[in-house]
């Protein structure tokens, strides 16, 4: 058995653990409601967003090339979104299986398709490095903690370039949605070629209501529906990679929440365990000390 000095050792350097996986668990609290706040501010922008799409969406060609499939293209270009650093329990590690079966079972094609990604979070740089994939572009040091528009809008910029290019058949995001402080489901979401009804979706969802088109007081579109489009629909990316990204780091830091809670609950429970068995040799060696002291006095009085 270690000896007193040692168990007290232990002891402490267990609860100075506890206290920081405490501290890292409110930080995680505060940035999980904040991302979930960001969520919230997006709602005036669907809103407009919204009423815009009803109100041109008779047009056969709303959406232009950015709902349509490019023929012969046979790759597909994935969204992979993780944590920048570890201590978020199966955070990381879920996103990749996730990927991983997706991959796998991908066999609505009657061809073999190709995969590049596009990684987010240096956990997923390093997980497509380590495996072997071709990675097209990394953001993981240009998207920052809070995220803002402006650095996810680079991302979906670069994103929709390569889409013009008529490389890709398929655009895809995967990451962890956030249903609530204990559960992230991972999610793989599409993102080209666009459904209009995903796209309605999302923007009723954001918005918080539906436009009801019989309200809608139509009007000529100038300078035509093409570059309205062309316009329009970037920016409403923009805020579905947005929102996502928002949900990814809101499920991040409810991760690393539960994670912290959890080891900071071992600790203590470690650290009082260790404190019962420090106890009960320090008893043990008052007790021995004491039996030596008695032994020797009746040892004089004999």
């Amino acid at each position: 058995m270690a000896s007193g000095k040692e168990i007290k050792a232990r002891i402490k350097s267990i609860k100075n653990t506890g206290k920081i996986t405490k501290a890292m668990e409110l930080i995680s609290t505060v940035k999980m409601k904040k991302a979930q706040e960001s969520v919230l501010s997006l709602r005036p922008f669907a809103l407009a967003a919204l009423e815009i799409l009803a109100r041109v969406s008779h047009e056969e060609s709303v959406l232009g090339s950015f709902g349509v499939t490019p023929e012969g293209a046979t790759h597909e270009l994935i969204i992979l979104v993780a944590a920048q650093k570890g201590l978020c329990g199966g955070y990381n590690v879920n996103v990749f299986k996730k990927a991983t079966e997706y991959i796998k079972d991908d066999t609505d094609t009657p061809y073999t398709r190709e995969y590049d990604y596009i990684t987010i979070g240096k956990r997923s740089r390093d997980f497509i490095l380590r495996t072997g994939q071709s990675l097209v572009a990394d953001f993981s040091d240009e998207i920052n903690d809070p995220l803002t528009v402006a650095e996810s809008r680079r991302m979906v910029r670069f994103a929709i370039e390569e889409w013009k290019t008529g490389k890709y058949s398929k655009f895809s995001i995967i990451y962890n949605h956030y249903q609530s402080a204990i559960s992230q489901l991972p999610t793989v979401k599409t993102l080209f070629p666009i459904n209009q009804k995903e796209i309605e979706t999302f923007l009723v969802h954001a918005a918080g209501k539906s436009i009801e088109k019989e309200s809608l007081v139509s009007y000529t579109i100038e300078p035509d529906i093409e570059t309205i489009v062309n316009h329009t629909i970037p920016m409403i990316l923009d805020a579905m990679i947005h929102e996502t990204l928002l949900e990814a780091r809101a499920s991040e830091h409810a991760a690393r929440m539960v994670a912290m809670k959890n080891a900071k609950d071992s600790a203590n429970k470690k650290g009082a365990s260790l404190t019962l068995v420090y106890n009960k040799a320090r008893q043990g060696a008052i007790t021995k000390e004491v039996s030596e002291i008695v032994s020797g006095v009746e040892s004089m009085k004999e």
